[in-house]
Order: C-alpha cells, then structure tokens, then sequence
C-alpha cells in the first residue's frame, strides 16, 4: 500500500483517486467544496464522454448513469449559407459507433465523492495552498495537482512551445434547457460552425432536475456572440442565448420556441486562454509534485474533449502509478507519466487549437465533400472519440487532397 494526495475531485482527480483505492492503496482527497455545495451550484462544464472515455469509466464500476442519461447518437455540422438567409450551405450528420453521455458534473462529482469515501477514501473539505501542498508532500509517497486555480495553479509553468495563444480565442457561455424539439432521426451534437462570429453546438444531457439540453455558445472575441458581460440574470442569459440562434441559426432557434432554464444556476459564461503546462511543479522545500488534467492541459470546449481528456489522463496515470511499483516517483518518472499521457493529448490539442483558427479551404472542402460521402461523415463524427484518427488527413492539404481523391475513387 502506497499514499496518495490528489487536490482536486473533479473528473480526473476522481477517477484517479478511486482507481487507486480499487488497486488497495492509501488515498486523500482534497478540494475546497462539499458535495452538497456542488450539487447546490453553479454548472461547471459542457462535458459530453465519448466511447472511449465512458469505458474507462466502466472498467472502474463508477459508470453510474448510461441507463439513465439520455445518450448522444451523432454528430451533425453545419454552416449557414453566406447569401442566403436561413439556408445552409454545409449540412450531414455522422452516427457514433458507441453512444456518448453527457452527465452534469452537479450529478457526477457528488455521486463520485459518495463512491470514494464509501471505498474508504479520506475526503478533505478545505483551501490547498503551498503550504498545505508542502505538508502533504512530506507525508505521502505522491501529491498529485488536479486543481489549476489559486496559487497552486501558478506553479506549474506555462509550456509556451505548447501554448500558441496567450489569450482567450472564444467568448463562452453554457445554458442548460428543458423543452427542446428533439433533431429528428436520432440524437447528436448539432455543430454550427458560424464564419467569423464563432460556434454554437448543442446536445442531450442528464441534469439534477433530469434530462435536458446543453446549449454551448463560443463566440469570437469582439464579435456579435462576445455579449455575455452585462447578463447578470437567469431570464436574461436565456434571452440572449436565444436572441443568437434567432439571428444566425434559425433552424436551430425553430428547436427553441418552448425553451426554458433547468434551474437559475443551469447557466455560466467566462473566457480562457487555451494553455498547455510543464507537469512537474517544484515546492520551496525542493519537493515535486505532478499535474493532472486541466492543471496541466486547458483545452477550449470547441471540439468538445475536456471532460475525455480529463478522464484519459487519469486511466494514463494510473497504469503508470500501478506499472511502478514501490519505486520512487521521482522528477523523470513524473515527466514520463506526463509524456505517457502527452503522446496522445498532443493530438487533441492540435486538433482544438487549428478549429479555433480561421478554416483553411481544404478543411471546408472536406466538411463540404461529407455532405455526400457518409463515410467520411462517419469517420469525422468518431475522430471525437479517438482526434488522433484526424491526422495527417485533416490537418495537412496534401494529405486531405490525397485522402478526398481516394474517397472519389472508391
């Protein structure tokens, strides 16, 4: 048995810490929120699992909701049409081999919180600073750092290599809804790619009153969709949430005439830089400790895999933590656990920082070319799950030339 400190109990904070406990080691958790706070609160994220994601959730027995949760089937894209109003001039959906679940973390942490403790977890309700990292680090075998806030956030560095954007690229904003027009056929992710004013996408969920729909709006920044700074009400943020769909999705705002908030806190709007971080962090004592998840690797929700990759990360961590042993998790074994990790997350930043870019014609013209080749609607729609099958074909013109003649071919 071997002692673990994780601050942080979200997704991969969690998931990692009840990993461990099933292996039969020793293992803290610290955050500065009860469960019942949390459920009480405001919604955290848009998280919606994809196959991969939900089955690392499975193999843990933690998978508490995909009898209940509404699933997710698909994933649509579409592009309004540039001269015409209400037209579209890209418009396909591509089925998911394995059905996606999208449950609020308002449901999912506090249910996880009671699963850990019940598996003899210790849980610590309190601030985590330096001091307290310091105290933890000389106590255990192992501290990991799953919070990214305060000043323990501040002592990993930025990895600027890995971080081309030193800004927020999107305007955001969540709002949870009941009453939406089911899309016909089967459920997705309906993506709406809007040239020059950002992206709205939207999806079913699980929320505390139920099932629901997760609006996300990503608006660039300084454009018509960055209007979220003077809503400072529930009935307000609905308002502005629907007056957007009115006037750039009107499909979409069909969807939405009986639209109403799940709850007052079914709502956030923020703005972040996208950023990449060096996972070893260094206290004044010259003890380490090792990032995890967000702390480590922020994503923009664009392409919707920060929850999969918050959970990737801890199903990576924690074959590292068991292949090792009783041997020392000193500085290289942390820097390699975070290499481990990176050599597919690497990917998946790739992939989100280039859509948060202008699209480059050859990427227009493969969403165009899926309009009338379902197969590459449906390889698109799984690279969700997995962005590492995106490469080299959606990333390079020559590749995407290549693969496209193929497809024609065929």
């Amino acid at each position: 048995m071997r002692k673990f400190t994780i601050v942080g109990g979200g997704q991969s904070g969690l998931q990692l810490g009840i990993g461990l406990l099933k292996a039969g080691h020793q293992v803290r958790v610290v955050q500065n929120r009860t469960a019942e706070e949390i459920a009480a609160g405001r919604v955290l994220s848009s998280q919606c699992m994809f196959g991969a994601s939900i089955q690392h959730e499975r193999d843990l027995g933690i998978d508490f909701w995909s009898d209940v949760c509404p699933p997710v089937q698909g994933i649509s894209f579409t592009v309004p049409h540039p001269e015409q109003k209400g037209a579209k001039a890209i418009d396909w959906v591509g089925r998911l081999d394995r059905d996606a679940f999208s449950v609020d973390q308002r449901v999912k942490m506090p249910r996880w919180l009671a699963e850990f403790t019940r598996l003899g977890g210790e849980l610590v309700i309190a601030e985590a600073g330096i001091a307290e990292l310091e105290a933890y680090a000389a106590e255990d075998d192992l501290v990991i750092v799953a919070s990214g806030k305060g000043e323990i956030g501040a002592l990993f560095a930025r990895d600027a290599e890995r971080s081309p954007f030193d800004r927020p690229q999107r305007a955001l904003a969540l709002t949870y809804v009941t009453g939406m027009t089911p899309r016909p056929d089967h459920s997705a992710v309906c993506f709406n790619l809007i040239p020059g004013v950002g992206e709205y996408f939207v999806f079913p969920a699980l929320t505390t009153t139920g099932p629901c729909e997760i609006m996300v709006f990503e608006g660039i920044p300084g454009g018509p969709m960055d209007c979220w700074k003077d809503v400072t009400s529930p009935d307000q943020h609905l308002e502005v949430s629907k007056s957007i769909l009115d006037t750039f999705l009107p499909w979409e705002a069909e969807r939405c005439g009986a639209i109403e908030l799940t709850d007052d806190n079914g709502r956030l709007a923020g703005r972040f830089p996208p950023t990449v971080r060096k996972p070893v962090a260094t206290l004044p004592s010259g003890r380490q400790v090792l990032g995890l998840g967000d702390a480590v690797c922020l994503n923009d929700p664009i392409t919707g895999q920060g929850s999969n990759n918050a959970g990737k990360a801890a199903a990576a961590y924690l074959t590292r933590i068991l292949d090792h042993g009783d041997q020392p998790f000193d500085a290289a074994w942390m820097q390699g656990t975070f290499d481990a990790y990176w050599a597919y997350a690497q990917w998946v930043v790739k992939w989100t920082n280039m859509m948060l870019m202008p699209p480059p014609d050859f990427v227009l013209e493969i969403m165009g070319t899926a309009c009338a080749v379902p197969e590459l609607a449906h390889r698109i729609a799984n690279g969700f799950d997995d962005p590492r099958d995106f490469f080299p074909w959606f990333a390079e013109p020559e590749a995407a030339a290549a693969y496209l003649q193929d497809l024609k071919a065929a």
